[in-house]
């Protein structure tokens, strides 16, 4: 049995694997991720499979379009949950509606990356590596810091410096997100008060072979394993919970989540999965689409939700914690044929906690009358910018060491706004929407791109429906004042395409269409 299957079997905390190098702009001088001062958690919450964004948060300013391409899944109006004039929830997700109401929800519109993979596994790579899409990473967005900082973990971990885990994976996997350049730094954990003690078999030298470093190895990971499983029971026995969860696996991940930060653990990073998001077939009820997997699916995690920041409140952790969605990619707009949706690209990503901005950032996704059967929800905002974002207000990290855990530069934005975090670039401040002028629509071969900048950095691309960049026109700071630029697609076939422009915390994304 190799390494990876024996710690997934055996429930340990950590899955070492043989992982390249990291550059130069991972390992340079990086510090803690987080100040081991701080005890600011991060929960993240991924949505396995895909979800529907356009079943979750329903554009209602593009309802009519909206039906029209799928309307055998379409909720009747009068039943969703308004949040704005323009904006609601499914019916089933009441519990992050009232967050939502009570300022601790905020969504990002339009998440995702250039070139979508529409791949399960490769896209999740993406979004736990924080890749470029064509490029290949091992490590995890969080695990590269842990990795970087405690070289020779897991040796002589834990210790009197760093007791608890460095993070919690709800379940009986570790999250790649954690993942180091030779081991992973989350802990798996089905139940924080049944933490099972495994025989660390005997401390009898080991032969000089393979045989013996494999079996060495085993004997540390098993160690190791029960330590902190000494740890974390202690500190779960020690925890509270003070509200009624829903009676299911992922609202219990999240109350042990809670036992936890309330008993001590020292942890900073907690990851909940909830799967069954891959929605082909059986999406809704033939005839009743507030029924079907998809709303018991949205119910379970609105639920879990409300009961898990219900819970941090009345315990007074609430400043302490936040909550982040994130799945693999969106579903596309028009329907299937089995009452279902396939693999598409963009979709919201939601952020909870009474630190978080409320409200929306970004706009309702453009529906056409008739969408291609291929076409995603096109891209608004980059998921790597969100990460940066946590990463510099959150946990207090440095901008430039940001950028070199992402691996490139990254655009602030203003994702949290209460609470002790910094919060302090400048393009926070810009509220107004971003306008441009895109002409002519159909077009023949090329368009006219006119805007006005600020001044600030500005990125213009086309996107074809798939969530592909076919061009990057500019990325660069423009001059304050009116710019106007030529975009030739002459060689580009007939069909719909993405106009994508960001100045700073701004975007605008606009569907063009080249006529045959």
């Amino acid at each position: 049995m190799n390494r990876r299957n024996f710690l997934r079997k055996a429930g340990l905390l950590g899955i070492p694997l043989a992982a390249a190098p990291l550059n130069v702009s991972f390992t340079r001088a990086l510090s803690t991720l987080v100040d081991p001062d701080d005890d600011k958690v991060l929960v993240l919450i991924q949505l396995s499979g895909g979800n529907d964004g356009l079943n979750t948060l329903i554009p209602l300013d593009q309802y009519v379009n909206l039906n029209a391409n799928r309307a055998a899944l379409m909720l009747p109006e009068n039943s969703l949950i308004n949040l704005t004039d323009n904006q609601a929830f499914h019916p089933n997700m009441t519990g992050m509606a009232d967050l939502f109401n009570d300022g601790k929800l905020g969504a990002i519109q339009g998440v995702g990356y250039p070139n979508q993979n529409r791949s399960h596994f490769r896209s999740t790579d993406i979004w736990t590596s924080a890749s470029d899409a064509e490029e290949v990473v091992t490590t995890g967005w969080l695990g590269r810091n842990f990795a970087s900082d405690h070289p020779t973990y897991p040796e002589n971990f834990p210790n009197e410096d760093y007791p608890d885990p460095f993070a919690i994976a709800m379940g009986s996997q570790v999250s790649q997100t954690c993942q180091g350049t030779g081991v992973n730094f989350s802990m798996a954990l089905n139940d924080p008060f049944n933490v099972t003690s495994l025989a660390v078999g005997g401390d009898t030298p080991l032969p000089d072979t393979p045989y013996g470093e494999e079996l060495g190895f085993l004997r540390t990971s098993i160690g190791q394993a029960n330590a902190y499983g000494a740890v974390v029971q202690e500190r779960a026995e020690a925890g509270n919970s003070l509200v009624d969860y829903p009676d299911n696996g992922f609202a219990n991940a999240l109350k042990n989540v809670a036992y936890l930060v309330s008993g001590g653990l020292q942890s900073k990073v907690y990851v909940v999965n909830l799967g069954g998001f891959d929605t082909h077939a059986s999406q809704v009820v033939a005839g009743n689409p507030q029924a079907g997997e998809h709303a018991e699916l949205l119910q379970t995690l609105s639920d879990g939700m409300a009961a898990f920041h219900a819970d941090l409140a009345a315990l007074g952790l609430e400043e302490r914690v936040i909550s982040m969605t994130f799945s693999e990619f969106g579903r596309r707009i028009a329907a299937n044929d089995s009452l279902g949706t396939d693999h598409g690209s963009a979709a919201p990503l939601f952020l909870m906690g009474s630190c978080v901005a409320p409200g929306f950032l970004g706009s309702s996704p453009e529906i056409p009358e008739v969408a291609d059967v291929n076409e995603g929800v096109a891209m608004q905002y980059d998921f790597r910018d969100i990460y940066g974002s946590v990463l510099q207000d959150w946990f207090n990290l440095d901008p430039a060491d940001v950028s070199a855990v992402l691996g490139h530069d990254f655009v602030h934005l203003p994702v949290l706004s209460l609470c002790d975090v910094v919060n302090s670039t400048e393009t926070d401040t810009q509220t107004e929407e971003l306008t441009a002028s895109v002409y002519p629509n159909p077009f023949a071969s090329r368009i006219n791109v006119s805007l006005v900048s600020d001044g600030s950095q500005a990125e213009l691309s086309i996107f074809d429906v798939t969530g592909k960049r076919i061009e990057l026109v500019f990325s660069k700071r423009l001059a304050a004042g009116r710019h106007r630029f030529f975009v030739d697609l002459e060689n580009q076939p007939a069909g719909a395409y993405f106009v994508r422009l960001q100045m700073g915390t701004r975007t605008l994304s606009k569907r063009i269409v080249k006529s045959k």
